[in-house]
Parts: structure tokens; C-alpha cells; sequence
């Protein structure tokens, strides 16, 4: 029985975590050393080893800057746990289906807080009071690289060079590209001011701040930055930490006279600021916006008449095409045709062009013939009647004929073209070509 339990040990010691000295307790087949091993722990519980992934606090009781506050970490088991400000005891434990490495917790402890959480599956998730289960918010459209709450807002940077906003219910609110690869993010909270703006640090050795998706400062460091920090530093309110990869540290200080507004910044917001040309309301405009104040429900009523009427004669010439054939599209189903027809020419000899087609998917059409009918004191058909052979499906069949223009009145008419099949009394397809006015009679 006890060398079962070992073995089963054996199968479960890349998911127990256990460190290096008892692995090779474990995985020795000296039975003597094993037995050690077990006497020397057998009183100890087996617990699962992890790392904590990122870090954030969460104020306890009271939102003073110098009140309590509560660590909240995430682990490489996808785990969130809150710790006790005194004895670092779990106060709750929450799961999530990945691993975290972005926190945002805003609230109070004892009264209601929100952890917002991007994990490296590439979602965000959302952990409230009460609940055990991360819900998912968000679906990015690469790993994140920095997040960021601000207001009722999520701001997102990913490894594909966007920059992302969502509300809290993971509706997307803009989405822009950058100029390059992201190192790290951060909240400028200007309150001397009343704006909230974001820091990129980008790889290019610049650090791109926006107010919202517009670009309203760039600061250019000497190598790329690792970290950035904004707050109260000696006695200045606004200051920008930035630590570099080569180990330097540059500290800049916000001007109190520097404004970020929108209008200075090149790009497209330059056009929201354009002014535009609205001229002036004349007697007539205020004269009918005032009569469509008073009969807004007679018109109205006429409107919809009107275009219950327009719909009613849309449905009868349809059913009228219907019924005469006269749509260059057959709707039979025993004979699917399509019909399309070209005039060629300047007169005063045209010819016409018919191009006749079987979307069929399979069956063949046979017997069909195509029959030119014009007004002889206008036109003159060379062949009015051309017999079409079997009409395979998907291939196009031509039939062309030449049309001369007899009158001298120089006045152009019309052609019908017909597709008949056999000795039936009803086309299957008519089209209705308009003749040019031949050249002759324009030049004359």
C-alpha cells in the first residue's frame, strides 16, 4: 500500500509543485530513502507551491490616501488573493481561468470594490463582491501589455500596437494603432486641471501621452523606458518618474502652465476645431419650419399614403412582368433562362447583340428560338427569327442580327426581343431594347 501511494505521488509531482529535494526523494527507487521521506512528512499537509504574478492594493475601510489598505495578488495558479493589512491572512480567494498579470482595483473592502483583471489568454475579466468566478468583460486582439481604469473606462495596451478602450462592460469604445511596440503604461491624473491622461512608453525611446485617442505630448528619452510612475514627489504635485533599461532614472516635472489640449496636436482633431460655414436662417426656412410645426400630422399622413401607394404600384408592375414575361430573367423553374442584349453601331445600320444563357444546374433547354419584333416604317430586321440549338447550362449563346433604320424622320423607336419555346403562345423572356438615333440624321 505504500509503495502505490508513491507512485501515484510520482504521476501528481509536476502538478504538486514540490521542490527539487523531494522530487528526487520521490523519483529514487531506493525503497529505504522513500520510506525516510514519508516518516520525515508525513505529518505536514501537501500544499501547492505558486509565484505571484502582478500586485495592487485595495483600501479597507475608508478612501483616504493614508487609510488601510489591503495587498491583492495574483498567482501563477489563476488565482486572486486579498490579504489581511495586519495578519496577511486570506480574506477571499477568487479564481479565474487564466493567469493574471494586470490588475485595476478600485472600491472599498468592506463595501463594494471592482477588480479588473487582463490575463495572458488575451481576455479581461471582472471580479466583484461576492463572486468566486472572474467574468469575462473583454476579448483583446493580442496579449495586453498595460491596463489601466480610469473613470467608467478600460484602457489597453496590446503587443500588436494598439491602444484599446472599453467601458466596464467590455463595449469597445475606440481603438488606435501606435507607432510601435509598447513597454509599459500609466496614469497621469492632473488634478490641478481636471484631466485624466495616459503614458506609452514605446520602444522607439519615446513616450507618447494622450488625452482619450488624441496625441497631445511626446517626450523623447536617451534609452527605452522599464517603468514609469506619476504622482506627488518631494514637494511637487505632477511628477513623471521614468526609469530606463541601462539603469537611469529621469524625473520630470510638470510645467504649471503646460496645457493638453486637443486643438494643438497635429493629426485628424485639428478638423474639429474648423469653424463651419452655417449661413443665416431666411424668412422662408422659419416660415416652413413653422407650418410643419402646425400640420406635422397631416403631413404625415400624407407621406405614408404616398408610400403605401408607391408600394402598390411597385407590386402590380411586378406581377404585371410576371405575367407577360417581360423581365429579361426567367423565374420558370422547368426552364431557367437569362437574357441580356448590346446594340452595336452608329447607324444607320446597328447590329444587335443577344447573349442567352441556361442557369440551369443540370437539365438542357430545347426547342427555343429568339424573334425580333420592331415597327417596319422604323426598322428593318435582317433576321427576325433565329432558332437556338440545345443550350447547355453555364454556356452563353449568341445570336446576332442587323437592324437598318429605314425612316427619314430621323426619330428613333424601340425593339422587342422575345424567347419562345416550341409552338407556345407565351414567351419565356422579352427585352425591351432602345435604338440609338442613327448618325446620318444627327449630322443632317
Amino acid at each position: 500500500m505504500l509503495y502505490e501511494i508513491l507512485d501515484s505521488l510520482r504521476q501528481e509531482v509536476g502538478e504538486c509543485g514540490l521542490t527539487t529535494r523531494s522530487q528526487r526523494f520521490l523519483m529514487c527507487p531506493d525503497h529505504a530513502s522513500q520510506t525516510a521521506f514519508l516518516e520525515q512528512h508525513k505529518g505536514f499537509i501537501l500544499k501547492r507551491q505558486t509565484v505571484v504574478t502582478c500586485v495592487s492594493t485595495l483600501k479597507k475601510s475608508h478612501a483616504e490616501d493614508d487609510a488601510i489598505s489591503c495587498l491583492v495578488l495574483g498567482t501563477e495558479s489563476a488565482n486572486i488573493f486579498i490579504l489581511d493589512p495586519e495578519a496577511f491572512t486570506i480574506l477571499n480567494s477568487m479564481s479565474l481561468p487564466s493567469v493574471p498579470v494586470f490588475l485595476s482595483v478600485t472600491g472599498l473592502y468592506d463595501v463594494e470594490y471592482r477588480i479588473i483583471v487582463a490575463c495572458r489568454n488575451g481576455q479581461i475579466y471582472t471580479l466583484k463582491r461576492g463572486t468566486k468566478i472572474g467574468r469575462p468583460t473583454a476579448e483583446l486582439t493580442s496579449q495586453p501589455v498595460g491596463l489601466i481604469r480610469r473613470d467608467k473606462t478600460i484602457i489597453v495596451a496590446t503587443m500588436d500596437h494598439h491602444l484599446h478602450s472599453f467601458n466596464n462592460k467590455g463595449k469597445r469604445l475606440w481603438c488606435i494603432r501606435l507607432p510601435g511596440a509598447v513597454l509599459c503604461l500609466e496614469c497621469l491624473e492632473v488634478r490641478t486641471l481636471s484631466l485624466t491622461l495616459v503614458a506609452l512608453a514605446l520602444a522607439d525611446n519615446r513616450v507618447l501621452i494622450y488625452r482619450d485617442k488624441h496625441l497631445v505630448d511626446t517626450i523623447h528619452t536617451e534609452d527605452r523606458v522599464a517603468a514609469m510612475r506619476f504622482g506627488r514627489f518631494g514637494r511637487e504635485d505632477n511628477t513623471l518618474v521614468l526609469v530606463l533599461k541601462g539603469g537611469g532614472l529621469v524625473v520630470k516635472i510638470l510645467k504649471r502652465t503646460a496645457r493638453f489640449d486637443i486643438q494643438d496636436t497635429d493629426g485628424p482633431a485639428q478638423g474639429l476645431v474648423v469653424k463651419l460655414n452655417i449661413p443665416k436662417k431666411t424668412k422662408l426656412f422659419v416660415d416652413q419650419t413653422m407650418r410643419e410645426r402646425e400640420n406635422c400630422v397631416l403631413m404625415h399622413r400624407v407621406f405614408q399614403h404616398d408610400l403605401y401607394r408607391l408600394r402598390l404600384s411597385t407590386a402590380r408592375s411586378y406581377v404585371q412582368a410576371l405575367e407577360t414575361s417581360s423581365n429579361p430573367i426567367s423565374l420558370s423553374q422547368t426552364e431557367p433562362l437569362k437574357l441580356s442584349a448590346q446594340v452595336l453601331g452608329l447607324g444607320p445600320t446597328f447590329k444587335l447583340r443577344v447573349e442567352l444563357q441556361n442557369t440551369s444546374p443540370s437539365s438542357p433547354s430545347l426547342h427555343l428560338a429568339v424573334i425580333f419584333h420592331c415597327d417596319d416604317r422604323v426598322y428593318s430586321v435582317n433576321k427576325s427569327y433565329i432558332q437556338i440549338p440545345i443550350l447547355v447550362p453555364g454556356i452563353i449563346h449568341v445570336a446576332e442580327t442587323l437592324v437598318t433604320c429605314v425612316s427619314e424622320l430621323g426619330i428613333s423607336d424601340t425593339v422587342r426581343v422575345f424567347v419562345v419555346k416550341g409552338k407556345a403562345s407565351r414567351p419565356l423572356l422579352t427585352a425591351l431594347i432602345n435604338m440609338p438615333v442613327a448618325e446620318v440624321f444627327m449630322a443632317a
